[in-house]
């Protein structure tokens, strides 16, 4: 493993001199180890400590569709965004169809 270079700082809720990892910028506060870990936030799963994603809670409300016209077989569809004027709006199946072409012609 590299050894990382420290860099001296004076922490913000103890006052003790101390090293961290990274360079210190004025206007925000740095912790010693021991404050960091008093105060750092818990961290929650989400699935009652079986994983969850990274912590972060996902909200599950529908979402707000909007009509649009496909810009490929000009059928008449919905998407998850607001169409913005001039820019070209594809249905799913024609998306994932321009998804597919792309993506095989990045293998050449």
């Amino acid at each position: 493993m590299e050894d990382r270079e420290m860099f001296k700082a004076t922490c913000a809720d103890c006052g003790k001199a101390c090293e961290v990892p990274f360079e210190p910028k004025e206007g925000r506060p740095v912790r010693c180890q021991e404050c960091f870990r008093k105060n750092r936030p818990q961290r929650s799963f989400g699935g009652g400590g079986r994983g969850g994603f990274g912590g972060r809670r996902f909200d599950r409300r529908p979402r707000e569709m909007h009509k649009a016209t496909c810009a490929e077989c000009k059928k008449e569809c919905e998407v998850p965004f607001k169409p913005t004027e001039g820019k070209p709006v594809f249905c799913k199946e024609c998306y994932a169809k321009k998804k597919d072409s792309e993506d095989s012609s990045e293998n050449f």
